[in-house]
């Protein structure tokens, strides 16, 4: 019973314009800056099928950082998976991408630190955001690259604190070699999103001195940590690319909703690695901040400017002037 619900449940999320069995699949290529949960709902477009329902064959390649964006921006593919600020970042720079879906509405970042750095700087899990995060100075930090949302995210942080950004040494590193690092004791914790952060707490290695998906900082929800993007021209190429891949993440996202163990049974074939209890809680993270629908909204990416200018990664005086034709829905439905 429990197949036939999952497959009912597929064909409910199947688009009534699925492409038809005898259409050849159109090829684009997806960019992720890196391995997180925070991409389940691409994983599972892939994994389950969505994908090919809407006549599409997807490569999925990893660029770190913002060089996921800036590939879309080159040209060299054709949408990525980028953080919200990125994508604001460069409209303010005049290069206005267009951003089709929303997949994390609130920060994605969780901040993991060694558990004995914490608790000698007298850590309290209770304390407001700013106490939490007094451990993290004077300490090198890792994140995935530099001017990317974990790097802003970690500079808010000190600034929440009352302290100097620079006061936090930072290692770029991708999130496997930052754990990695970690555990070998050559730095004192990393930023990044599940399930990444939640081992070494799991392990009693590390406290989690601030999480995004628990609503740190309040001020910075609604949140676009995570949009799908890519330049409007590929929106005007024949065979509706956005609208396929839109609806494909519509429904990879309501099935995550809808059927969460089932898609943990999925992530868990794609994260071999990871014992069940880690993705289990690192998906339950995840899920705290991935909409259903996921539709862009303007008060998402007003926070995301608002961010970029408190973390210091964007001056004041290049804030957008307007948020016109930089997101939509339409390619969703």
């Amino acid at each position: 019973m429990k197949l036939l619900a999952t497959c009912l449940a597929c064909a409910l999320c199947a688009p009534a314009s699925a492409a038809r069995a005898d259409e050849a699949p159109i090829h684009v290529t997806l960019a992720n800056p890196a391995v997180s949960l925070s991409f389940a709902v691409s994983y599972l477009a892939s994994d389950r099928g969505f994908y090919r329902a809407n006549g599409l064959d997807v490569t999925l390649v990893e660029i770190a950082g913002v060089g996921a964006i800036n590939a879309v921006i080159a040209g060299s593919v054709e949408f990525s998976e980028s953080s919200g600020p990125s994508f604001t970042r460069a409209a303010a720079k005049g290069q206005r991408l267009l951003a089709i879906a929303e997949l994390a509405d609130r920060p994605s970042i969780q901040v993991a630190l060694r558990k004995s750095v914490a608790e000698a700087a007298g850590f309290d899990p209770a304390a407001p955001l700013a106490a939490r995060v007094q451990g993290l100075k004077g300490r090198t930090i890792a994140v995935d690259a530099v001017n990317s949302i974990n790097h802003a995210y970690v500079r808010l942080l000190a600034k929440r604190g009352g302290f100097d950004p620079d006061a936090i040494r930072i290692a770029v590193l991708p999130s496997p070699s930052a754990l990695a690092a970690f555990e070998s004791k050559a730095i004192d914790g990393f930023a990044s999103g599940p399930p990444w952060p939640q081992k070494p707490v799991l392990d009693g290695d590390a406290v989690m001195v601030a999480s995004g998906p628990d609503g740190d900082p309040p001020e910075a929800i609604p949140f676009a940590s995570l949009v799908l993007v890519t330049r409007p021209e590929t929106c005007a190429r024949p065979g509706d690319l956005c609208g396929k891949m839109g609806r494909s993440f519509a429904a990879a996202a309501a099935f995550l909703h809808d059927h969460t163990d089932d898609a943990l049974a999925d992530l868990a074939k794609r994260l071999p690695t990871f014992a069940p209890k880690l993705l289990a809680a690192s998906l339950a993270a995840s899920l705290k901040s991935a909409p259903n629908p996921p539709a862009p909204t303007l008060a998402a990416l007003e926070n995301d400017e608002i961010f970029s200018i408190e973390s210091g990664l964007l001056a004041p005086a290049d804030r957008l002037k307007d948020f016109d034709g930089l997101y939509t829905d339409r390619y969703l439905k």
